[in-house]
């Protein structure tokens, strides 16, 4: 088995290979078929469909299978373990370029602090660093973020130098001068978490017990400054004392499997399984000019093998972190991470092992042979400051958000 290293990668990269991809097994981490739960959307529902899956004699069926974790949702996950990385100083040695807006200091009701583009929803394109100011200046009117307005397939170096993880999760800059014309770079790493053969729960049992065992029947009267008593219980606009947070409150009565789809009780499966693909032709598709000049074979298989050896950093150092998702739903591996490199078809996968020391210590050195042929990258964040009208903004978003959480407390 092969592990990884500059070496192999840069032949991956630079060769025909297709992917580098992992499937793992997970188990709930309370053991095979205790209940998790995924993500709810719209409607309170969960996103479920039918697959075929492949069963251990080699024959397919059709299940169902419910969506543990998205494809947006694991980049998030990707990007917060390489952000936690870089905080705790395992990048000190090879800094990870970064734009970053510092919140602090501002007179908000709820600290912000710092939010950097491995943070912000569209990464380097997201409205919070263009409402931003870059020494005064506006973020996308200075000389550095202008670069941007010239990125595309044919010139992803302004990205690579000041962001190079929106080339790896992908990146649309509609909101910049151009708007819908934009540059545009696909994902090239996709992550999904799937469950397999799910059944999804329809009875919430239990109750959220008070332990004044305030009795329902008690009417209140919200007010400004809280409640009173509805003494005579006569009054149209009394309420349970449930609605300002006493008494004790039952769960849902069981629901109609027919007729209501909003079940939100969790499920059982047969299994998880996460999906992650690094595709190496969209890596190719990216051109790394310098210095103004043309693109050239050279700086171009350098470029993609720094995005390659970071983006399989990026997986590796979540496959550490685990896969806690969410309330009640952490999943556990069936065994360790084992990856393949989809090199030529009608030839079995090569086997790659790949760990998160392994994979930084090939990013260093991607780093390193890239500086040599004269694609560089930034060694320190790029600072913004929040512009007035976004701190503005936030503060009466704040505000309100107060206000609302008071009325609907009743205080």
């Amino acid at each position: 088995m092969k592990t990884i290293d500059l070496k192999t990668l840069h032949s991956a990269v630079a060769g025909n290979a297709a992917a580098f991809r992992t499937r793992t097994r997970l188990q709930p981490a309370g053991g095979e078929g205790d209940k998790v739960f995924p993500p709810t959307y719209a409607g309170a529902v969960y996103a479920t469909e039918e697959r075929r899956v492949k069963q251990t004699d080699g024959s397919y069926v059709t299940t169902s299978c419910v969506l543990m974790d998205s494809v947006q949702s694991q980049a998030n996950r990707l990007e917060e373990a390489l952000q936690q990385a870089i905080d705790t100083g395992r990048f000190d040695d090879c800094p990870i370029p970064l734009i970053e807006v510092d919140f602090s200091g501002e007179d908000l009701l709820d600290e912000i602090g710092r939010i950097t583009s491995l943070e912000a929803p569209h990464r380097a394109s997201d409205a919070i660093l263009r409402d931003s100011l870059h020494d005064g200046v506006p973020f996308r009117k200075s000389d550095i973020g202008k670069k941007l307005d010239y990125a595309s397939l044919n010139n992803a170096t302004p990205l690579y130098e000041i962001c190079p993880t929106a080339l790896i999760f992908g990146i649309w800059d509609s909101t910049g001068p151009k708007g819908g014309l934009g540059a545009k770079f696909q994902r090239a790493l996709v992550s999904e978490i799937v469950g397999i053969n799910a059944d999804i729960g329809g009875l919430r049992r239990g109750i959220r017990r008070d332990p004044l065992e305030i009795r329902a029947a008690a009417k209140v009267i919200k007010s400004k400054d809280g409640y009173v008593l509805d003494a005579d219980g006569k009054a149209n606009s009394a309420v349970s004392p449930s609605e300002v947070n006493h008494s004790s409150i039952p769960f849902p009565k069981e629901r109609d499997r027919k007729t209501d789809k909003n079940y939100f009780d969790g499920v059982t499966l047969d299994y998880a399984e996460q999906t992650t693909v690094l595709s190496l032709p969209a890596l190719r598709r990216l051109r790394f000019p310098v210095n103004g000049g043309s693109p050239n074979p050279e700086t171009d298989a350098a470029g993609r093998t720094v995005l390659a050896a970071l983006a399989l950093t990026a997986s590796t150092l979540a496959a550490e972190n685990g896969y806690d998702l969410r309330s009640r739903c952490l999943l556990w591996p069936e065994g360790a991470l084992e990856w393949e490199l989809l090199e030529k078809p009608g030839n079995p996968p090569a086997k790659v092992t790949i760990d998160a020391e392994s994979a930084i210590q090939t990013l260093k050195e991607a780093v390193s042979a890239a500086e040599k042929v004269g694609l560089t990258w930034r060694k320190e964040p790029l600072k913004l400051t929040p512009a007035p009208q976004l701190v503005d903004l936030l503060k009466r978003s704040q505000e309100i958000a107060a206000a609302e959480s008071t009325d609907e407390n009743g205080d």
